[in-house]
């Protein structure tokens, strides 16, 4: 039974997040003078023999070989034909696909003056757009049937994190600045990225670093220095520090606030802690040493630090 020849051509995307998608025509024959419908947002190729005919945007078209003189010559038809043809019809997305995510694999190896190699990790998201079906389809669909967003999202993380690592280095950023120069890099970044896409036929058309991750060791000094310098009050910082200190004492606390609480109560135990002095009127020497003790217990003091407290306190009794 011979099959009906195709004369009617248009395709709705099966899903937004499809890049290109092949139309199923059943092995049916396109009749010279169909008409092929194309939507906004979509672009369709021909395909005959392997080799591309033609790209159509979007509106109505019809598909005549004197409108379509690749394929005459592919057919070695000087003076093209009447009858009907076989090609494959692709559908292609080509509005911008949003909020893709990229992220390093692994972390990025960053020199500091500071800190000497440190060990990065950084994430963000784009958008991108199919700008060339042709070249799009002959550099990296053509192997596909069907392609979605996330198999292609998939590959381009790995051309996004080594551009990354190279802007990263050629900033010379401090790393702790880097978190504050994200505009900037993101500036720098996008056009690195850009040079490898346009051999794909894409286009990015927003490009974002939305965070850095630091290593814990970073974090922890830069929680120190900034703890130290918010401390105006020791006896506020104290009690301050008492306070967190009962409410995280099964999760644990930040070394920062180790050693503000183990200052600030040392110091309140001995306010004079240069020189020992004998008990004055109303002094509780019991209590200060019971406080001593509690420090020493909650690992907040060093075994050093709780003897010479200690034999200081005693020399006042």
């Amino acid at each position: 039974m011979t099959l009906p020849f195709l004369e009617v051509i248009e395709s709705v995307s099966p899903h937004p997040n499809m890049l290109m998608w092949k139309f199923p025509d059943a092995d049916q024959e396109i009749k010279n003078g169909a008409v092929l419908t194309v939507r906004e947002s979509q672009h369709a190729l021909l395909l005959n023999e392997g080799q591309l005919a033609d790209v159509f945007p979007a509106g109505k078209h019809i598909l005549k070989t004197e409108n379509i003189p690749l394929l005459s010559r592919l057919k070695g038809w000087k003076y093209g034909f009447e009858s009907p043809y076989k090609a494959d019809i692709y559908f292609f997305n080509t509005h911008q696909f949003i909020n893709l995510r990229w992220g390093t694999p692994s972390p990025v190896l960053m020199r500091d003056e500071n800190f000497g190699q440190v060990r990065i990790r950084a994430y963000g998201n784009y958008n991108i757009r199919i700008t060339d079906v042709g070249l799009f389809f002959k550099e990296y669909a053509g192997s596909y049937p069907n392609l979605g967003i996330a198999e292609l999202e998939l590959q381009l993380r790995d051309f996004i994190a080594p551009r990354f690592a190279a802007v990263l280095a050629g900033a010379k950023l401090a790393v702790m600045d880097v978190a504050g120069n994200i505009a900037e890099l993101n500036e720098k970044i996008k056009p690195l990225i850009q040079s490898i896409f346009t051999g794909f036929g894409l286009e990015i058309t927003q490009f974002n670093v939305t965070s850095v991750t630091l290593p814990e060791e970073v974090l922890q000094h830069y929680d120190k220095v900034t703890g130290m310098n918010m401390v105006t009050d020791m006896d506020k910082f104290s009690k301050f520090s008492i306070a967190t200190a009962i409410g995280n004492e099964n999760n644990g606390m930040a070394d920062v606030t180790r050693q503000g609480l183990a200052m600030g109560m040392i110091m309140n135990i001995n306010p004079s802690a240069s020189l020992p002095q004998k008990a004055g009127p109303g002094e509780d020497i019991s209590e200060r040493l019971k406080n001593l003790k509690e420090l020493f217990n909650r690992q907040l003091i060093t075994d050093a630090e709780y003897a010479a407290k200690k034999e200081e306190l005693l020399k006042l009794l």
